[in-house]
Protein backbone atom coordinates (compact mmCIF):
# COMPACT_ATOMS: atom_id res chain seq x y z
CA UNK A 1 0.00 0.00 0.00
CA UNK A 2 0.66 3.12 -0.83
CA UNK A 3 2.02 5.85 2.30
CA UNK A 4 2.27 2.99 4.45
CA UNK A 5 5.19 1.67 6.77
CA UNK A 6 6.43 -1.93 6.75
CA UNK A 7 5.37 -1.99 10.34
CA UNK A 8 2.14 -0.19 9.41
CA UNK A 9 1.73 -2.87 6.86
CA UNK A 10 2.59 -5.66 9.52
CA UNK A 11 -0.26 -4.55 11.44
CA UNK A 12 -2.62 -4.45 8.61
CA UNK A 13 -1.40 -8.54 7.89
CA UNK A 14 -2.21 -9.57 11.39
CA UNK A 15 -5.56 -7.32 11.96
CA UNK A 16 -7.00 -9.46 8.80
CA UNK A 17 -5.61 -12.79 10.29
CA UNK A 18 -7.14 -12.39 13.63
CA UNK A 19 -10.48 -10.93 12.30
CA UNK A 20 -10.63 -14.44 9.82
CA UNK A 21 -9.81 -16.45 13.15
CA UNK A 22 -12.45 -15.01 14.60
CA UNK A 23 -15.10 -15.46 11.84
CA UNK A 24 -17.24 -18.54 12.50
CA UNK A 25 -16.71 -21.69 10.56
CA UNK A 26 -18.40 -22.67 7.62
CA UNK A 27 -18.08 -26.51 8.01
CA UNK A 28 -20.68 -28.54 6.98
CA UNK A 29 -22.07 -30.99 9.12
CA UNK A 30 -22.11 -34.02 8.11
CA UNK A 31 -24.96 -36.35 9.82
CA UNK A 32 -24.97 -39.98 10.22
CA UNK A 33 -26.30 -41.98 7.18
CA UNK A 34 -28.59 -44.02 9.23
CA UNK A 35 -29.81 -40.21 11.16
CA UNK A 36 -30.43 -38.78 7.50
CA UNK A 37 -32.71 -41.74 6.10
CA UNK A 38 -34.85 -41.82 9.02
CA UNK A 39 -35.51 -37.66 8.46
CA UNK A 40 -35.63 -38.51 4.75
CA UNK A 41 -38.41 -41.57 5.63
CA UNK A 42 -40.16 -39.27 8.47
CA UNK A 43 -40.12 -36.19 5.93
CA UNK A 44 -41.59 -38.35 3.40
CA UNK A 45 -44.60 -39.90 5.92
CA UNK A 46 -45.52 -36.14 7.01
CA UNK A 47 -45.37 -35.09 2.85
CA UNK A 48 -48.27 -38.02 2.25
CA UNK A 49 -50.38 -37.44 5.85
CA UNK A 50 -50.54 -33.37 4.19
CA UNK A 51 -51.71 -34.27 0.88
CA UNK A 52 -54.13 -36.99 2.27
CA UNK A 53 -55.64 -33.88 4.75
CA UNK A 54 -55.61 -31.06 2.14
CA UNK A 55 -56.46 -33.87 -1.14
CA UNK A 56 -60.43 -33.10 -0.15
CA UNK A 57 -60.04 -29.79 0.42
CA UNK A 58 -58.48 -29.65 -3.28
CA UNK A 59 -61.12 -31.70 -4.50
CA UNK A 60 -63.86 -29.68 -3.13
CA UNK A 61 -62.21 -25.92 -4.20
CA UNK A 62 -61.95 -27.69 -7.83
CA UNK A 63 -65.27 -29.28 -8.01
CA UNK A 64 -67.06 -25.50 -7.69
CA UNK A 65 -65.40 -24.68 -11.02
CA UNK A 66 -66.84 -27.65 -13.36
CA UNK A 67 -69.87 -28.48 -14.64
CA UNK A 68 -72.48 -30.56 -13.71
CA UNK A 69 -71.53 -33.36 -16.21
CA UNK A 70 -67.87 -33.08 -15.28
CA UNK A 71 -68.29 -33.30 -12.04
CA UNK A 72 -70.14 -36.27 -12.48
CA UNK A 73 -67.94 -37.90 -15.19
CA UNK A 74 -64.84 -37.33 -13.16
CA UNK A 75 -65.78 -35.89 -9.34
CA UNK A 76 -61.69 -36.63 -8.04
CA UNK A 77 -59.85 -34.28 -11.05
CA UNK A 78 -58.37 -31.21 -9.58
CA UNK A 79 -58.80 -30.02 -13.05
CA UNK A 80 -61.92 -28.60 -14.13
CA UNK A 81 -62.48 -29.04 -18.06
CA UNK A 82 -64.24 -26.75 -18.52
CA UNK A 83 -63.74 -24.26 -16.60
CA UNK A 84 -66.88 -22.25 -15.26
CA UNK A 85 -68.22 -20.13 -12.27
CA UNK A 86 -71.68 -21.27 -13.18
CA UNK A 87 -72.28 -22.80 -9.76
CA UNK A 88 -70.86 -19.35 -7.95
CA UNK A 89 -73.53 -17.29 -10.48
CA UNK A 90 -76.30 -19.74 -9.47
CA UNK A 91 -75.24 -19.13 -4.95
CA UNK A 92 -75.47 -15.61 -5.42
CA UNK A 93 -77.94 -14.80 -7.66
CA UNK A 94 -80.52 -17.51 -7.94
CA UNK A 95 -81.00 -18.95 -4.03
CA UNK A 96 -81.05 -17.79 -0.59
CA UNK A 97 -77.13 -17.97 0.04
CA UNK A 98 -76.51 -14.55 0.71
CA UNK A 99 -79.55 -14.45 3.12
CA UNK A 100 -78.04 -17.67 5.06
CA UNK A 101 -74.38 -16.07 4.75
CA UNK A 102 -76.05 -12.67 6.97
CA UNK A 103 -77.79 -14.36 8.92
CA UNK A 104 -74.74 -16.60 10.17
CA UNK A 105 -72.66 -13.84 10.31
CA UNK A 106 -75.25 -12.06 12.42
CA UNK A 107 -75.34 -14.80 14.55
CA UNK A 108 -71.28 -15.55 14.82
CA UNK A 109 -70.87 -11.81 16.20
CA UNK A 110 -72.99 -11.29 18.52
CA UNK A 111 -72.03 -15.04 20.28
CA UNK A 112 -68.45 -14.53 20.19
CA UNK A 113 -68.75 -10.76 21.16
CA UNK A 114 -71.01 -12.28 24.52
CA UNK A 115 -69.08 -15.25 24.97
CA UNK A 116 -65.54 -13.39 25.37
CA UNK A 117 -67.56 -10.59 27.61
CA UNK A 118 -69.43 -13.31 29.70
CA UNK A 119 -66.79 -16.11 30.02
CA UNK A 120 -63.96 -13.52 31.18
CA UNK A 121 -66.30 -12.58 34.17
CA UNK A 122 -67.50 -15.92 34.96
CA UNK A 123 -63.81 -17.01 34.93
CA UNK A 124 -63.08 -13.62 36.81
CA UNK A 125 -65.54 -14.54 39.61
CA UNK A 126 -64.60 -18.15 40.09
CA UNK A 127 -60.55 -17.64 39.97
CA UNK A 128 -60.62 -14.66 42.43
CA UNK A 129 -64.06 -13.98 44.21
CA UNK A 130 -64.96 -15.54 47.31
CA UNK A 131 -68.99 -16.46 47.89
CA UNK A 132 -70.71 -18.92 49.20
CA UNK A 133 -71.17 -22.19 46.65
CA UNK A 134 -68.28 -21.21 44.34
CA UNK A 135 -67.14 -24.77 44.51
CA UNK A 136 -70.31 -26.18 43.49
CA UNK A 137 -70.58 -24.05 40.37
CA UNK A 138 -67.55 -24.76 39.59
CA UNK A 139 -68.16 -28.68 39.54
CA UNK A 140 -71.16 -27.85 37.81
CA UNK A 141 -69.96 -26.20 34.86
CA UNK A 142 -67.15 -29.29 34.79
CA UNK A 143 -70.47 -31.90 34.39
CA UNK A 144 -72.06 -29.30 31.36
CA UNK A 145 -68.74 -29.86 29.90
CA UNK A 146 -69.27 -33.18 30.22
CA UNK A 147 -72.59 -33.50 28.82
CA UNK A 148 -73.09 -34.32 25.47
CA UNK A 149 -74.55 -31.34 23.31
CA UNK A 150 -77.51 -33.76 22.08
CA UNK A 151 -78.59 -34.55 24.96
CA UNK A 152 -79.63 -31.11 25.62
CA UNK A 153 -81.70 -30.28 22.10
CA UNK A 154 -85.11 -31.26 23.47
CA UNK A 155 -84.99 -29.02 26.50
CA UNK A 156 -83.49 -26.36 24.59
CA UNK A 157 -86.29 -26.48 22.29
CA UNK A 158 -89.03 -26.47 25.41
CA UNK A 159 -87.15 -23.31 27.45
CA UNK A 160 -86.93 -21.34 23.79
CA UNK A 161 -90.49 -22.23 22.99
CA UNK A 162 -91.73 -21.57 26.55
CA UNK A 163 -89.73 -17.95 26.78
CA UNK A 164 -91.52 -16.99 23.36
CA UNK A 165 -88.25 -16.54 21.59
CA UNK A 166 -88.69 -19.47 18.90
CA UNK A 167 -88.06 -18.77 15.70
CA UNK A 168 -86.14 -15.16 16.64
CA UNK A 169 -82.51 -14.10 16.41
CA UNK A 170 -82.90 -13.92 20.21
CA UNK A 171 -83.57 -17.45 20.26
CA UNK A 172 -80.63 -18.16 17.71
CA UNK A 173 -78.34 -16.13 19.96
CA UNK A 174 -78.65 -15.75 23.23
CA UNK A 175 -78.79 -19.65 24.46
CA UNK A 176 -75.22 -19.81 22.65
CA UNK A 177 -74.04 -16.49 24.82
CA UNK A 178 -72.60 -18.64 27.34
CA UNK A 179 -70.28 -21.32 26.91
CA UNK A 180 -68.74 -24.03 29.66
CA UNK A 181 -64.77 -24.57 27.80
CA UNK A 182 -64.76 -21.03 27.86
CA UNK A 183 -65.48 -20.09 31.25
CA UNK A 184 -63.30 -23.00 32.25
CA UNK A 185 -60.39 -21.98 30.67
CA UNK A 186 -60.57 -18.28 31.48
CA UNK A 187 -60.51 -19.16 35.48
CA UNK A 188 -57.70 -21.03 34.71
CA UNK A 189 -55.51 -18.16 33.14
CA UNK A 190 -56.77 -15.80 35.75
CA UNK A 191 -55.81 -18.09 38.26
CA UNK A 192 -51.89 -18.21 37.28
CA UNK A 193 -51.93 -14.07 37.41
CA UNK A 194 -50.63 -13.49 40.79
CA UNK A 195 -52.92 -11.41 42.92
CA UNK A 196 -50.34 -8.93 43.96
CA UNK A 197 -50.77 -7.72 40.29
CA UNK A 198 -54.37 -6.14 41.34
CA UNK A 199 -53.53 -4.73 45.11
CA UNK A 200 -52.61 -1.42 43.64
CA UNK A 201 -55.13 -0.80 41.81
CA UNK A 202 -57.28 -1.65 45.05
CA UNK A 203 -55.00 0.63 47.16
CA UNK A 204 -56.07 3.55 44.15
CA UNK A 205 -59.65 2.78 45.61
CA UNK A 206 -60.87 1.16 42.18
CA UNK A 207 -63.72 -1.81 42.44
CA UNK A 208 -63.69 -5.07 41.90
CA UNK A 209 -65.24 -4.70 38.08
CA UNK A 210 -62.50 -1.40 37.77
CA UNK A 211 -59.92 -3.90 38.55
CA UNK A 212 -61.59 -6.73 36.51
CA UNK A 213 -61.66 -4.42 33.31
CA UNK A 214 -58.09 -2.17 33.74
CA UNK A 215 -56.00 -4.32 35.37
CA UNK A 216 -56.63 -8.36 34.98
CA UNK A 217 -58.40 -8.41 31.58
CA UNK A 218 -55.77 -6.58 29.59
CA UNK A 219 -53.37 -9.34 30.94
CA UNK A 220 -55.07 -12.47 29.55
CA UNK A 221 -55.13 -11.31 26.09
CA UNK A 222 -53.71 -14.57 24.84
CA UNK A 223 -56.34 -16.41 26.67
CA UNK A 224 -59.20 -14.16 25.21
CA UNK A 225 -57.82 -14.36 21.54
CA UNK A 226 -58.20 -18.23 22.12
CA UNK A 227 -61.79 -18.09 23.49
CA UNK A 228 -62.55 -15.37 19.88
CA UNK A 229 -61.28 -18.22 17.59
CA UNK A 230 -63.55 -21.31 19.40
CA UNK A 231 -66.39 -18.94 20.21
CA UNK A 232 -65.98 -18.04 15.78
CA UNK A 233 -65.56 -21.18 14.82
CA UNK A 234 -68.23 -23.23 16.57
CA UNK A 235 -71.22 -20.41 16.33
CA UNK A 236 -70.16 -20.47 13.06
CA UNK A 237 -70.29 -24.34 12.63
CA UNK A 238 -73.05 -24.43 14.58
CA UNK A 239 -76.33 -26.15 13.55
CA UNK A 240 -77.99 -28.89 15.42
CA UNK A 241 -79.24 -25.59 17.62
CA UNK A 242 -79.95 -23.83 14.57
CA UNK A 243 -82.66 -26.24 13.56
CA UNK A 244 -84.48 -26.82 17.44
CA UNK A 245 -84.47 -22.91 17.69
CA UNK A 246 -86.06 -21.65 14.23
CA UNK A 247 -87.58 -22.81 11.27
CA UNK A 248 -88.59 -19.40 8.59
CA UNK A 249 -86.63 -19.51 5.58
CA UNK A 250 -85.51 -16.05 6.45
CA UNK A 251 -83.67 -16.80 9.54
CA UNK A 252 -81.57 -20.12 7.91
CA UNK A 253 -77.87 -19.92 8.29
CA UNK A 254 -74.92 -21.19 6.26
CA UNK A 255 -74.88 -24.38 7.85
CA UNK A 256 -78.95 -25.17 7.56
CA UNK A 257 -78.46 -24.00 4.23
CA UNK A 258 -75.62 -26.35 3.34
CA UNK A 259 -76.82 -28.76 4.94
CA UNK A 260 -80.10 -28.97 2.68
CA UNK A 261 -78.11 -28.90 -0.30
CA UNK A 262 -76.40 -31.40 0.44
CA UNK A 263 -79.47 -34.12 1.36
CA UNK A 264 -80.76 -32.63 -2.29
CA UNK A 265 -83.94 -30.78 -0.79
CA UNK A 266 -83.07 -27.57 -3.21
CA UNK A 267 -81.29 -28.85 -6.47
CA UNK A 268 -82.12 -32.28 -8.13
CA UNK A 269 -79.34 -34.61 -9.28
CA UNK A 270 -76.04 -34.60 -8.47
CA UNK A 271 -75.63 -30.97 -8.57
CA UNK A 272 -71.82 -31.79 -7.15
CA UNK A 273 -70.47 -28.11 -8.20
CA UNK A 274 -72.92 -25.91 -6.36
CA UNK A 275 -72.92 -28.01 -3.19
CA UNK A 276 -69.20 -27.94 -2.95
CA UNK A 277 -68.89 -24.20 -3.95
CA UNK A 278 -71.13 -23.42 -1.17
CA UNK A 279 -69.30 -25.61 1.29
CA UNK A 280 -65.83 -24.02 0.54
CA UNK A 281 -66.63 -20.41 1.01
CA UNK A 282 -68.58 -21.23 4.12
CA UNK A 283 -64.94 -22.38 5.19
CA UNK A 284 -63.46 -19.26 3.92
CA UNK A 285 -64.15 -16.75 7.20
CA UNK A 286 -63.21 -19.82 10.09
CA UNK A 287 -59.89 -20.05 7.96
CA UNK A 288 -59.07 -16.50 7.53
CA UNK A 289 -59.74 -16.01 11.72
CA UNK A 290 -57.21 -19.04 12.19
CA UNK A 291 -54.87 -17.74 10.31
CA UNK A 292 -54.57 -14.25 12.11
CA UNK A 293 -54.89 -15.85 15.11
CA UNK A 294 -52.93 -18.73 14.68
CA UNK A 295 -49.82 -17.31 16.52
CA UNK A 296 -51.80 -16.09 19.59
CA UNK A 297 -53.80 -18.66 20.72
CA UNK A 298 -53.41 -18.86 24.51
CA UNK A 299 -49.84 -20.58 25.90
CA UNK A 300 -49.98 -22.24 29.29
CA UNK A 301 -46.83 -20.05 30.41
CA UNK A 302 -48.03 -16.66 28.53
CA UNK A 303 -49.56 -13.54 30.78
CA UNK A 304 -48.94 -14.96 33.87
CA UNK A 305 -46.67 -12.44 36.35
CA UNK A 306 -43.85 -14.38 38.23
CA UNK A 307 -44.39 -12.85 42.16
Amino acid sequence: MSGTTPAQSTVLVEQREQAKAARPSKRRVHLPRKVLAWQLVLYAVLILLALVYITPFLVQVATGFKTNADATADPLSLIPNPFTVAAYERLFGQSDFPVWFMNSAIVTIFVTAGRVFFASLAGYALARLTFRGRGLIFAALIAVMAVPAVVLLIPKFLVINQLGIYDSYAGMILPLLVDAAGVFIMKNFFESIPPSVEEQARIDGAGTFRVFWSVVLPMARPALITIVILSFQGSWNELSHFIVSTQSPELTTLTKGVAALASGQLSQGNEYPIKLAAAAIMTIPVAVMFFIFQRRIMNSSEGAVKE
